[in-house]
């Protein structure tokens, strides 16, 4: 790391410290009128390696971005085309920014005070960003991280965005605010605040260092990865020609199964089919028993010698009809799902049976998938991530 980062990151330190701004700057002045994206993202990645959490930089990410936001502004970069997917994400900027001056006019003359249900439809119309902010984080953010630690960095981005959402579900869940013109304005000046505030990390920080460190071919991915999700304020574009830069292979020196959507070894496949919470039994396009898989605890008896059997001859006779109909149904496409649930020993079993095609659409066999769901219908309530903790029994997953 240069000596020029390391003043930069002692810069940081001395605003985080709440040490006297107007010296810090004049100090480091000519440091700071040469910060780049790129820079800005190693400095953030240094703090949170000496043990600074991305909670605590919340505290003055923005007082950094007005410090740094000169030379950031006049950062020389290439403006990408509008089809693109750093396009893309800028024109969803550029809708939601429209929104926001729209309801201005709204605040501005108080009609929401005589329809507080606007700002009800407001808030709803505004959480569709949310599809904005996932394809940051499940797409931009993960190639980026591959292509150097700084990029580490990026979970600040990503607490104020969890952030900004916790803002737009208190609003929708706060009755008091409908009905308190003062803090609905405090409440909605903090919304204007952090939407604003992101769009400018994104297009000050975030797309300037995309830019300089992904391929096109990689942008074309991103984007072809991004009709998983919502286009929010803009008509959904083109999809790009879809191509398989990782068709299904076997490594076999190494014994890795790879797919587009990541790989496996041998070891690690036979682990996760045995540890999923349900029975799995494979019928192939022929109607033989391919494979089964071995829970902890299985719900219903299976053995070896099924193997290469006639699916027909695992139900009884006056059931065998029904198996027929619901394989000739997926052979023909005109079903694409058979759904029972049983009593059984006091317990709630969902059974359900699903038709496997290769990426052509050919049938390939059917998959039965048996789930206990007694546990599952009893659920009430909510419990997160946040909230979790280790039971006296262990750890539960």
């Amino acid at each position: 790391m240069d000596d020029r980062i390391e003043r930069l990151i002692q810069f940081c330190k001395g605003i985080a410290a709440k040490e006297n701004g107007g010296e810090l700057y004049q100090n480091y002045l000519n440091d700071i009128m040469t910060v780049t994206p790129r820079d800005l993202m190693l400095i953030q990645h240094a703090q949170l390696k000496e043990g600074t959490t991305d909670q605590n930089m919340l505290g003055y990410v923005d007082k950094l971005i007005n410090v740094f936001y000169k030379p950031l502004s006049n950062y020389e970069w290439k403006r990408p085309e509008p089809d693109s997917f750093l396009g893309i994400m800028i024109r969803e900027n550029e809708g939601l920014k429209e929104r926001l001056e729209q309801f201005k006019v709204k605040i501005s003359d108080q009609s929401i005070d005589h329809n507080p249900n606007e700002l009800v439809e407001f808030i709803n119309h505004l959480s569709v960003y949310n599809e904005h902010l996932l394809k940051l984080e499940n797409i931009l953010f993960p190639f980026l991280e591959k292509k150097d630690e700084r990029y580490q960095g990026l979970k600040v981005l990503w607490t104020l965005h969890d952030h900004t959402r916790l803002v737009l579900k208190n609003i929708l869940s706060d009755q008091e605010l409908l009905s308190s013109q003062m803090k609905r304005n405090e409440v909605i000046g903090d919304l204007y605040f952090k939407l604003y505030g992101l769009i400018q990390k994104q297009e000050l920080i975030l797309f300037p260092c995309a830019d300089a460190e992904l391929s096109t071919e990689e942008m074309e991915e991103m984007k072809r990865q991004s009709f998983e999700y919502g286009f929010p304020f803009i008509e959904e574009p083109v999809m790009v020609e879809e191509y398989n830069d990782s068709p299904i292979t076997f490594d076999i020196g190494r014994n890795i199964f790879n797919t587009e959507t990541g790989h496996f070894d041998l070891i690690q496949l036979d682990a996760v089919l045995g540890s999923l919470p349900l029975d799995i039994t494979l019928v192939d396009e022929n109607d033989k028993v391919a494979y089964f898989s071995r829970p902890k605890e299985r719900l219903f008896p299976r053995s070896a010698a099924v193997i290469g059997r006639d699916v027909r001859n695992c139900h009884p006779s006056d059931s065998v009809h029904v198996v027929e109909k619901i394989l000739e149904a997926f052979k023909l496409g005109t079903k694409e799902h058979a759904d029972f649930w049983i009593q059984m020993k006091g317990r709630f079993i969902y059974i359900q049976y699903i038709p496997i095609r290769d990426e052509t659409g050919k049938y390939r066999g059917t998959l039965e998938m048996t789930q206990d769901i007694t546990a599952l219908r009893a659920l009430q309530g909510e419990q997160r991530l946040l909230s979790w903790e280790d039971t006296v029994e262990g750890v539960k997953p």
